[in-house]
């Protein structure tokens, strides 16, 4: 499994002051959190629909910007790449491999469309 890419969140001048981790590889997103406690989230590629830049005033100032995900899984929903460094880049680069991964598994967005509980349709 290679990894693409990783950061972590800069929530305070652009600095890695958090205990958020990201990254990257080929068909999946993780998303590490906590100090003491730890969870790791992760969410297949193919079940990201929309990808979403924000830079606020202060983040273009500090280098950073917010990536949304509109996501079809369960468990994570729709959710937030904080204040990472090369925001418009780390953008292109998951669109990009959201797009690899749909076509590898012939996954289109109709099928997502009641994006009910388990998104997908019902039968």
């Amino acid at each position: 499994m290679e990894e693409l890419w990783h950061d972590r969140k800069r929530p305070v001048f652009g600095l890695p002051l958090s205990f958020t981790k990201y990254r990257l590889t080929e068909d999946r997103l993780f998303i590490e959190t906590g100090f003491l406690n730890k969870r790791e989230d992760e969410v297949r590629l193919y079940r990201i629909m929309d990808v979403t830049l924000t830079r606020s005033f202060f983040q273009r100032i500090f280098g950073v910007g917010t990536i949304s995900c509109c996501s079809a899984d369960k468990t994570m929903k729709d959710f937030s790449i904080v204040s990472v460094k090369k925001s418009k880049i780390v953008k292109e680069m998951l669109s990009e491999q959201v797009e690899k991964e749909r076509e590898a598994k012939r996954v289109s967005n109709r099928e997502f469309l009641d994006h009910d509980d388990d998104g997908m349709e019902d039968m």
